[in-house]
């Protein structure tokens, strides 16, 4: 069951109070200029018999105060009952509040709110620079930045309720088991081949070689080994430390040529081998499907979705930590990053146009869901206002230039009642 719409009392505004005195002095100088033709009509009536001339005053004041009156009464049907009393078809504008409520709505949703006009006044409306000049400043970005932040313990707290943890580390691990490896390796050995770069590595190798070569407890298990595979008649003549001294004089002497020779052929077999292997890896369906199991298998490892988790814990606890402090991290980066958008979209005039057309459509589209329930608002207040005091509003903003007619009406019906009372001698008299 709908409840009765209570009368909205309608405040009347400083200049509102204005056009009200403004309206009651041309009402006061209407009414005395109708009771002066009244007067002038019934004085010259009086007096015509001794001034013949006072016929054509009498004509004018009487024609003048019938178009008064005339007028009057017009201009008071519109807003109460003549002295009153219901005549028919007076009190025009509170007799319709209901009707005159649906049609200032639905005039406002066909005219105002019409796709084209909302349209043609948006894009007057530069929105895009409006968001450049607030986030260019820096004391704005920082209360978004400081309100972004607040959300965030509330985003971590969903992010733990929704599982996102486990979200996030089945689609990276997804993508990664949709990337092929062998060719990626391939590229990245490439690029690190090239200005012989591995030769690093086999340096690299060289060294540690050459460490072992020098390591006593190293060098003792190699002679244990020879000493194992040698004959027993070998072993009293100690061959084993004999054959152990010359492969470390022959290593030594082979890694020193090996060193200062940058072109020699233990280097060149190296380049061999690194460019075969990224040959292969690029080209053979062996060594790819074999780097493939690999990626799979280690894809399948419950420790990698262990690792995956435990890295969005830590960044959700980096992130509460960091929003908790006096001098956050996090909010002096979005800070200085909304000023640098706030910037950079300033300067970029295309990307201004873009956005500035994308708010016309969005919000369009807004207005347009939405006119139909701005017609029934406007139609429901306007219901909803006093009926007296709408009819006094509607009288203070249009009732001086209506008590202008009435002077029109005194005016023209005096100058009908002349040419009337012309006529009248002209035709009679003759």
């Amino acid at each position: 069951m709908h409840m009765p719409l209570q009368p909205k009392p309608i405040q009347l505004s400083p200049a509102d109070l204005e056009k009200l005195r403004a309206l009651r002095r041309t009402k006061a100088i209407a009414t005395a200029a109708l009771v002066f033709c009244i007067v002038t009509f019934l004085l010259a009536r009086y007096f015509e018999s001794t001034w013949p001339w006072l016929a054509f005053v009498a004509a004018f004041a009487g024609a003048a105060a019938i178009g008064g009156i005339a007028d009057w009464y017009a201009v008071v049907a519109l807003f109460r009952h003549p002295l009153g009393i219901p005549i028919p078809h007076t009190a025009i504008i509170p007799n319709n509040q209901a009707r005159i409520a649906d049609n200032l709505g639905r005039f406002i949703e066909g005219n105002f709110l019409a796709p084209g006009p909302v349209r043609e006044k948006l894009r007057q409306v530069d929105f895009a620079q409006m968001v450049a000049d607030w986030l260019a400043d820096a004391d704005r970005s920082a209360g978004l930045s400081r309100f972004t932040t607040k959300l965030m313990p509330q985003m971590l707290a969903a992010m733990e309720k929704s599982d996102l943890r486990g979200f996030v580390t089945d689609r990276i691990i997804e993508q990664v088991g949709k990337v092929k490896i062998a060719p990626l390796a391939a590229d990245l050995l490439s690029a690190f081949t090239e200005d012989r770069r591995h030769q690093q590595l086999f340096d690299e190798f060289m060294k540690v070689l050459g460490r072992f070569l020098r390591d006593e407890e190293a060098l003792a298990a190699v002679r244990e080994k020879i000493r194992d595979e040698l004959p027993s008649l070998f072993r009293v003549f100690k061959a084993d430390a004999y054959l152990l001294r010359k492969i470390v004089n022959s290593a030594s002497t082979l890694m020193d040529e090996v060193r200062a020779d940058p072109d020699h052929a233990l280097r060149r077999e190296f380049d061999e081998f690194v460019e075969g292997f990224v040959a292969k890896l690029r080209t053979s369906p062996a060594y790819a499907a074999r780097v493939e199991r690999l990626k799979q298998d280690f894809l399948l490892r419950p420790e990698l979705r262990e690792m995956g988790g435990e890295m969005i814990k830590s960044l959700s606890s980096f992130i509460e930590s960091d929003i908790r402090a006096p001098r956050s991290t996090i909010r002096e980066q979005l800070t200085n990053m909304f000023v640098e958008v706030g910037r950079n979209l300033a300067r970029d005039a295309k990307v201004r146009a873009d956005m500035n057309q994308g708010f016309v459509i969005a919000l369009a589209a807004f207005v347009e869901s939405q006119k139909s329930g701005v017609s029934t608002f406007i139609a429901d207040q306007v219901k909803r206002w006093d009926l007296g005091q709408l009819t006094r509003l509607i009288e203070i903003n249009i009732g001086r230039d209506l008590q202008y007619i009435r002077f029109n009406g005194m005016v023209i019906g005096g100058m009908a009642g002349i040419l009337l009372y012309v006529l009248e001698q002209l035709v009679f008299r003759n």
